[in-house]
């Protein structure tokens, strides 16, 4: 059995090919929004649940390229194209821009398949880091403005009186701090801080 917390979008200006596929889909499971440009697939608001779209690369309007880098500016969904022909430049794009799949019409069903499964699979991988990551910024707000000053400098490898210095507090104000960080990022070892720092993309900036 399918989750019935996925969904695959469906791009398609061609009613025939759009139908076809989506009956397809929905045989083998799987719960399918269609729509027949890229304007009307932007035009409606996402659900929030894991997905992935299956996106023609030909379409009058928006390409299917305008489409996926307009998707990706706000949002984590895996992108299969299907195109009428083989296009090796558009193809090339499509990848760098971070596409699951390229099939070419006609679409051969268990290729489908197997690229609406791995892109699902990615989907669902995309939305833990997401979660992830912004549990980790939660904490990281969660510092005082000394607190995430003296981070990263804990963290580029620093000692606790070489980062009082450069902050111009006490070595003893900064084994506090440093406690308080601990606990608020609920890093279990120093490590475990690096590694968050490191996530969170912060960088030392040792001389004032």
């Amino acid at each position: 059995m399918e989750s019935a917390g996925e969904l695959v979008y469906l791009v398609d200006d061609d009613e025939r090919v759009r139908e076809a596929l989506a009956a397809l889909l929905r045989a083998n499971g799987r719960t399918v929004h269609p729509f027949n440009s890229g304007k009307a697939f932007l035009d409606t608001p996402r659900q929030k649940a894991v997905a992935c779209l299956i996106l023609d690369m030909r379409m009058p309007g928006l390409s299917g390229l305008d489409v996926q880098k307009l998707v990706s500016a706000d949002a984590h969904i895996p992108v299969i194209f299907i195109t009428g022909r083989g296009d090796v430049p558009s193809t090339v794009l499509a990848m760098k821009g971070g596409a699951v799949d390229f099939l070419t019409k006609p679409i051969d069903e268990d290729a489908l398949l197997n690229a609406v499964d791995a892109a699902l699979a990615k989907a669902h991988v995309l939305r833990a880091e997401a979660a992830d990551t912004a549990a980790l910024h939660a904490l990281y707000q969660s510092l005082t403005p000394r607190e995430q000053e003296l981070l990263p400098l804990l963290v580029s490898g620093l000692l606790n009186k070489q980062a009082a210095a450069v902050l111009g507090i006490t070595e003893y104000t900064v084994q506090v701090h440093r406690g308080h960080i601990m606990r608020k990022m609920r890093a279990d070892s120093f490590a475990t801080l690096v590694r968050q720092a490191s996530k969170l993309q912060l960088e030392a900036s040792p001389t004032r």
